[in-house]
């Protein structure tokens, strides 16, 4: 269990580096549990979140995917509410598949671009 704790931070790491939000494009940053996924748009230059969404906060109806489907058109409402159409995804070291999946695309249906 423990080396695939740190395979995933180290890939997360990696990932990171690469990723950079600005106050143009901020990072859509992803985190799931075994219960919930959350997803919060940051804003790295400025050290601050802009928007946040999670599954805490939606309704539990559905299986995981259909959840982590509305907690990304939930994130996408409240940035466009906000004056951010543009992010950059990322994904947490998780792979892009099943509910992180889900998230971005519905995500990108409710009009956010990445």
């Amino acid at each position: 269990m423990q080396r695939k704790l740190t395979g995933r931070t180290r890939r997360k790491l990696r990932i990171r580096k690469k990723v950079q939000g600005t106050s143009a494009r901020p990072r859509l940053a992803v985190f799931r549990s075994a219960k919930h996924i959350y997803a919060q748009v940051i804003d790295d230059t400025q050290g601050t979140t802009i928007a946040h969404a999670s599954s805490v906060a939606e309704s539990g109806d559905g299986n995981k995917v259909d959840v982590a489907k509305s907690v990304g058109s939930a994130v996408a409402k409240a940035c466009i509410d906000k004056g951010v159409e543009q992010v950059v995804f990322d994904r947490g070291g998780y792979r892009y598949h099943g509910r992180v999946r889900a998230l971005a695309e519905s995500a990108r249906e409710a009009g956010l671009r990445f």
